[in-house]
């Protein structure tokens, strides 16, 4: 008779791993199986990210991101410290360069006291010494934010759910989910070869597959996943000690992208980006990457067309930076003049798995789907990585109100659900 696992959680990024970390500490008795198609852990917007913890500026009061935000930033830092994960609290300057851009930082300022983060108003003079090789006209100042390795964290707590019970099976891709009143089945392949797996309850945190695993299981849900391009640069070694925080700009408030900024990695290294273009293949890494059926899906999808349209001129122009690299350099010279076309070298892209609805609309916050016997992450955006612990938390509890009579303790490596 097969094995029938009490849970089967399908992804291996940070969110999948802290939700099924926190699982096996809860139900200690349950078996639990987190299942990866790739052969290592974080290999997609997990292991293609900034490596930013991020103090929670940009979210709107009382919204997931900005709750899971808040609590994810000291769970996360208590996570490192106890791990003798290295972290670098080095701050963070948004800075605006234009009369738009001041404006914009005032609305972001008052924001930021909504959501009781610690920041400081910079005027030009106070910028200029904070970081002598950037140029603006003021900026916030966020002292809490800081730089990990989230792949580092990721193993950590996979190698603590494995240590408490729970089993981790790489290059197992799932192609099919079938829901009884008993049990879900979920067919796998791994190297070619065709298997099965059953579980009495399925926690999807698939990312840029989201879609794809409620498609599975016929649930009605009103949107797709659209992935779009980030591209970085690393600037040449030289560069290394060119600013003392990280830089960012100064957002538009309509979209969900933070736009190009400077980054300090934990190695050392300075990045440039992302930008954002829009993708043709979902795992699309190289520089030029076409998936015939991811093109489908996105043409096919009404959604998609009405994003499109909607922020046609900001596509076309991130576009033809991507292409050409004065343009993208425009992006950083703005506030860091200094740096030329030559000092940007290669850097690994990372693709954004963005919700988008039927109607055009860029989901923002996070996106929950379920089923009697599953329940599934359909958009984890930004700061999915800092707030993993209360995400998987969260998921945690949502699980425990499917099935009453399961004891209802929290860790002390969790976080209560977000007010």
């Amino acid at each position: 008779m097969n094995k029938i696992y009490d849970y089967i959680i399908v992804g291996g990024g940070i969110v999948g791993i802290s939700t099924a970390w926190q699982l096996q500490q809860r139900y200690p008795e349950k078996s639990i199986l987190v299942v990866e198609k790739e052969d290592a852990l974080s290999q997609h917007q997990t292991g293609h990210n900034s490596g930013v913890i991020h103090a929670g500026v940009y979210y709107a009061p009382g919204s997931l991101k900005a709750n899971f935000c808040k609590a994810g930033v000291e769970r996360t830092l208590e996570f490192c410290q106890k791990h003798e994960i290295p972290v670098e609290n080095c701050g963070k300057l948004l800075v605006a360069t234009d009369p738009l851009e001041l404006e914009r930082m005032r609305a972001l300022y008052e924001r930021c006291h909504e959501n009781g983060i610690d920041v400081e108003l910079l005027d030009q003079a106070a910028l200029t010494e904070k970081e002598p090789n950037i140029t603006g006209l003021g900026a916030i100042f966020v002292k809490s934010t800081s730089i990990v390795n989230y792949r580092l964290i990721t193993e950590k707590m996979a190698e603590e759910f494995i240590q408490l019970g729970g089993e981790v099976s790489k290059r197992t891709e799932v192609v099919a989910l079938a829901e009884s009143a008993e049990k879900i089945t979920v067919s796998c392949k791994s190297d070619g070869q065709p298997f099965q797996l059953d579980c009495r309850f399925l926690i999807s945190c698939s990312g840029l597959m989201a879609d794809r695993l409620t498609q599975m299981l016929n649930i009605e849900t009103d949107f797709q996943i659209i992935p779009y391009r980030g591209e970085y640069y690393r600037l040449a070694p030289k560069f290394n000690k060119v600013v003392n925080h990280l830089i960012y700009p100064i957002p538009d408030p309509d979209l969900p992208f933070l736009g190009v900024h400077l980054t300090k990695m934990i190695d050392g290294t300075v990045t440039v980006g992302p930008n954002a273009v829009q993708g043709w293949k979902r795992e699309g890494y190289g520089r030029i990457n076409i998936s015939l059926k991811d093109v489908l899906d996105m043409i096919q999808f009404s959604g998609f067309w009405k994003v499109t349209a909607k922020h046609l001129k900001t596509g076309l122009i991130e576009t033809k930076n991507s292409w050409w690299k004065p343009g993208y350099l425009k992006m950083v010279n703005k506030y860091c003049p200094q740096i030329k076309a030559s000092d940007l070298e290669p850097y690994p892209a990372g693709i954004r798995a963005q919700a988008v609805l039927k109607d055009g609309t860029l989901v923002h916050d996070f996106l929950f789907a379920e089923s009697p016997r599953s329940l599934h992450v359909c958009n984890a955006p930004s700061p999915a990585a800092t707030s993993a612990i209360p995400i998987g938390n969260y998921i945690c509890d949502k699980v425990a109100e499917k099935e009453p009579n399961a004891p209802k303790e929290v860790s002390s490596e969790s976080v209560a659900e977000p007010a």
